[in-house]
């Protein structure tokens, strides 16, 4: 378990991450969402022990970072998959950390095969390397230890297709055995589907945090009518606003259960009636966000 609690972290006069608090659970993936500088890195980076906070203390299993013996065995860390000795082979790198950590050599094999790294490649020096492969070394050297947390940042960039569906698979597998996981990503689709928690982070704050369910849900409902003017009519008498939807029909800001009451007042037959689809997380985040935003939209501009 991942345990932040009023986390703060000032240069100077500049407040990078102002009283932030939150929990990631064993067995469960948690998506970290912000802007480009919004403090989301910041506070990976104090989670993981390299950044010390100005207040507040963020701890692992219930330690903070460096206290932690041994931490790459208890926590596996990857932040900038460009930070390998670009010198060394995949090979080596994993054969190193595994001579620190004090665990078997074999695991560097293991992981090799984890993750998709052949034996050529594995003897190529890290500088030959594309993006997408010192990621998949990256996540090999964060789970050679076999830790029960793994935080992060951004670790399908240069990921193709084919990677992406792996690496969520690999996160959900890891989080389906108990492990507990931050992951950062600018790609919101695949937190979407792979994250079970959102924290979602602005000038340094927390701006929105829950499961997917809760901050995705959306009230109101679908409906679809023999008669969608007379309905709306009705509605509208009943103080319940609509809005047409694209192939016929609409949204309204009421339950399913009041406005099947409405149309059988108004003697409607409904065709359809559900609860209203939920909202997609880019629109969540674009609004969570918005004051946080470099890009305006035009509209806004006066």
């Amino acid at each position: 378990m991942i345990t932040v609690e009023n986390l703060t972290k000032r240069y100077g006069d500049h407040t990078a991450v102002d009283d932030v608090s939150f929990v990631c659970k064993p067995g469960r993936v948690t998506g970290f969402l912000g802007p480009n500088g919004a403090g989301k890195s910041t506070t990976m980076r104090i989670v993981a022990g390299l950044t010390p906070p100005t207040s507040g203390t963020a701890t692992l299993g219930g330690t903070p970072y460096r206290d932690i013996p041994n931490p790459a065995t208890q926590v596996g860390v990857l932040l900038d998959a460009s930070a390998q000795h670009a010198g060394r082979t995949g090979a080596e790198i994993l054969r190193i950390s595994a001579m620190t950590m004090g665990v078997p050599r074999a695991r560097v094999d293991e992981m090799l095969e984890m993750v998709a790294l052949t034996p050529e490649e594995a003897g190529r020096r890290v500088r030959n390397y594309s993006l997408g492969m010192r990621q998949r070394l990256g996540i090999a050297n964060a789970l050679i230890g076999n830790p029960s947390i793994l935080i992060l940042d951004e670790p399908a960039n240069g990921l193709d297709p084919a990677g992406i569906h792996w690496m969520r698979s690999l996160l959900r597998d890891y989080a389906g055995r108990g492990g507990t996981v931050l992951l950062s990503s600018h790609l919101l689709h695949e937190i979407e589907i792979v994250a079970d928690e959102i924290l979602v982070i602005g000038h340094g704050r927390i701006v929105a945090q829950g499961t997917k369910e809760e901050l995705l849900a959306t009230d109101g409902a679908r409906v679809r009518s023999v008669d969608d003017a007379a309905l709306v009519n009705a509605l509208s008498q009943n103080n319940i606003h609509t809005q047409p939807v694209d192939g016929g029909g609409f949204t309204t800001d009421a339950a399913p259960e009041a406005v099947g009451r409405v149309a059988a007042a108004a003697g409607v037959a409904l065709i359809e009636l559900r609860p209203a689809d939920g909202a997609q997380l880019e629109e969540m985040f674009l609004q969570l966000t918005q004051s946080t935003q470099r890009e305006q939209p035009q509209g806004a501009l006066s």
